[in-house]
């Protein structure tokens, strides 16, 4: 008996290596109940054949998210004010953007209180590395800044190239968060899955805020870099904050 489970969970794992194959890094894949059901096995049988791929580094899995296919995390350096896509171009990484939706707006309450307006361009988007989901993206824009501009443009450029404003710099604040139902299908991943969330707020270089936006990138595929150059006794890292 023993030896027939062995070579059941190689044969699962040559199957599944296969199939890799054509998957994007960080895809999740079915549920181990979903494979025990594919191949009329136990869960045990699966999690050892994946625990093989693991092994040589072509999965992973993290609480929350299951297995998925393994890759190097899509890193961010926070030293300078950059859109994704620039960054993602730099390391030889395709950036795409796909909108979808875009619609001039009521301010929500603490938009339009950052921002200043009542009214607002906002465009949500996905945005993807290769092909593959990275981030659902949402941009507030006054409407009297973006009253210009068209579906297409948002789709093509990024704000910053658009506005017609010079920009100053901008405030990002990152925290831990789950995915909600709507982004979650948008990036490929369960409901609940673990993410980062971003807040950044992008000022003129009168200090008017301009632009406001949530990012919310899969846990898994990103991370944030910064440069930390001069070392000072400090309980904290500058602009880390503790949340109770």
């Amino acid at each position: 008996m023993t030896q027939v489970r062995t070579i059941r969970y190689q044969q699962i794992a040559d199957e599944l290596r296969d199939r890799l194959a054509a998957v994007g890094a960080g895809e999740v894949l079915p549920s181990e109940a979903d494979l025990s059901t594919e191949f009329a096995v136990s869960r045990v049988t699966v999690r050892r054949a994946l625990e093989i791929l693991r092994d040589e580094g072509l999965v992973d899995s993290r609480q929350g998210f299951g297995w998925y296919v393994a890759g190097e995390p899509l890193r961010q350096h926070l030293d300078e004010l950059s859109t994704i896509e620039d960054q993602l171009a730099q390391r030889g990484i395709t950036p795409q953007r796909q909108v979808v939706e875009f619609e001039f707006r009521a301010a929500p309450r603490r938009v339009a209180k950052v921002l200043g307006c009542e009214q607002v361009l906002r465009v949500k988007r996905l945005n993807l590395a290769d092909g593959q989901p990275f981030a659902v993206v949402t941009v507030w824009c006054p409407a009297e800044l973006g009253q210009h501009l068209s579906r297409h443009d948002v789709e093509q450029h990024p704000f910053y190239e658009l506005l017609g404003v010079a920009i100053r710099g901008a405030t990002q604040t990152i925290g831990a968060d789950s995915a909600q139902g709507t982004e979650a299908g948008l990036l490929g991943i369960p409901p609940a899955s673990p993410v980062l969330r971003c807040e950044r707020i992008t000022t003129d270089v009168h200090g008017r805020p301009v632009l406001m936006s949530e990012h919310v990138f899969p846990a898994r595929r990103t991370e944030f870099v910064v440069e930390l150059p001069t070392a000072e006794p400090s309980v904290l890292p500058v602009g880390l904050r503790l949340v109770e």
